[in-house]
């Protein structure tokens, strides 16, 4: 059985007070989400945060097919190397979620439309409104 993960997250001024969350589905059922305060992070790092979140927590539940949402389409090109990842910052999440990607069998990274990620998106913004 294939599950969805969307991720998403976001900064109030960039670097700002930033968070990420995650949402994950199986037949178009919820069946895990959360969020996590990063405290003050750029907007990428917190994209980032997201997708680590979300696979960490997929990598309890399935080791079979993983499609991974985000509207990030920075995050999206850097994990599938079209885009060189400049920001030194950015080096150590992104060999993070190439290291959680070893947990399954197969998966792929997709960008998404904002309005397509909106589940995960109303959880970075509670986020940050209760921090």
């Amino acid at each position: 059985m294939i599950h969805h993960l969307y991720s998403d997250g976001g900064s109030r001024g960039n670097p700002g007070k930033a968070a990420g969350a995650f949402v994950i589905k199986k037949d178009e059922k919820i069946v895990a989400e959360g969020s996590i305060f990063l405290g003050t992070a750029t907007n990428n790092k917190a994209e980032y945060a997201g997708l680590i979140l979300g696979l960490e927590k997929l990598s309890s539940l399935t080791k079979g097919e993983v499609r991974c949402f985000l509207d990030s389409e920075l995050v999206v090109k850097q994990l599938k190397g079209e885009y060189r990842i400049k920001d030194e910052g950015l080096k150590p999440l992104f060999a993070k979620v190439v290291q959680l990607k070893n947990n399954f069998e197969k998966i792929t990274f997709t960008h998404i439309r904002r309005e397509k990620n909106k589940e995960a998106d109303f959880l970075v913004n509670k986020e940050l409104d209760n921090n």
